[in-house]
């Protein structure tokens, strides 16, 4: 089945013929526009979804993916050892360096670096 575009001015067309809902599935596709419409105008979309139709469905994003489990207690001698390497790169780089660099930023900077090698 082909999919049925609308847009805001169909939105607007459906508000004025007394039309004040829509029923939205996989084969209807509203442009950003529309939506923004809709909702101004009170016009109501069922859907499975409250979603703007530009934003993607991320099932890996659900409440429960979020949940972060508890730390292994290998998991937190790697993040005592992970300290220690910090603690190593921020006195190396302030005995090269002295007072010139920025806490926040060296924090920062050694945060990327060791994300970016694996070290979390």
């Amino acid at each position: 089945m082909p999919k049925q575009f609308f847009t805001e001015r169909d939105i607007e067309d459906m508000v004025a013929r007394g039309q004040m809902s829509l029923v939205v599935n996989d084969d209807v596709v509203l442009t950003d526009l529309a939506f923004e419409r809709a909702n101004r105008l009170n016009f109501k979309l069922i859907q499975a979804h409250q979603k703007p139709p530009a934003a993607p469905v991320r099932p890996y994003m659900s409440e429960e993916a979020l949940q972060k489990p508890s730390p292994t207690p290998a998991q937190q001698a790697s993040a005592a050892g992970d300290e220690d390497l910090r603690e190593r790169i921020r006195k190396a780089v302030k005995a090269k360096l002295g007072d010139q660099v920025d806490p926040n930023l060296l924090e920062t900077i050694i945060t990327r670096v060791l994300n970016n090698v694996g070290v979390n």
